[in-house]
């Protein structure tokens, strides 16, 4: 059975409402989903890595095989460094690689902050970068995230449909057009040539333009 990830979906544990889908992590090389980043509603939480074993089929919103203190056990989805040196640039530090991991964001879901208070009271700031966490050899889609077409981009990425049961991408979600008169459509996944750095197709502007759109 195909179930469909799209970012920003409700995602609520067992016992209760856990947050919204943030970022999809795959491997691309496999074609496969790997993990669901999950945000909690109040920003000052990092979101969790939630691997796909954890998340029951179905459509619509997403429920997770954990209770909400096991979602806060997963494993964060950010983490925070301090600012050294020349990376510290007018009180803003730039988002850069995690010890460990493969890519790294900065800017939409995955962003750098600077100047979380620490030592607070002694007068002083240290800045700081927020910096995505994606397992290595694997990579992400975020909100916002680009699908080209071979003559040129065509859209933004809403989502995956995957098969449930062995979490293969079977077709991209892409939000196609311009603010007035858009549509989404899904493409199949034969016609992506790669995930990685955005969503690249070997199909043609109007070759995506005459698919038909999701109902």
């Amino acid at each position: 059975m195909p179930t469909e990830f799209t970012i920003g979906t409700r995602v609520s544990c067992s016992d209760g409402f856990c947050g919204e889908v943030s970022r999809l992590i795959t491997d691309p090389a496999a074609l496969t989903v790997t993990h669901l980043v999950v945000q909690p509603k109040h920003k000052k939480y990092h979101g969790r890595l939630v691997p796909l074993e954890l998340v029951d089929s179905g459509t619509g919103d997403i429920t997770l095989r954990c209770t909400l203190e096991e979602f806060d056990g997963l494993e964060p989805a950010e983490e925070v460094d301090l600012v050294q040196g020349d990376d510290y640039v007018g009180g803003y530090g730039a988002a850069s690689s995690v010890q460990g991991y493969g890519n790294v964001g900065a800017g939409g879901v995955g962003y750098s902050a600077a100047g979380v208070s620490i030592g607070g009271s002694l007068g002083h700031r240290i800045p700081t970068t927020v910096n995505d966490v994606v397992p290595v050899g694997e990579t992400q889609v975020r909100h916002g995230d680009h699908v080209h077409a071979v003559d040129g981009e065509i859209g933004e990425v809403q989502g995956f449909v995957v098969d449930s049961e062995d979490h293969r991408v079977t077709h991209v979600l892409l939000r196609e057009g311009h603010l007035w008169g858009r549509k989404e459509i899904a493409i199949p996944v034969s016609a992506v040539v790669d995930l990685d750095e955005g969503i690249r197709l070997k199909l043609t502007k109007q070759q995506v333009e005459d698919l038909p759109p999701v109902q």
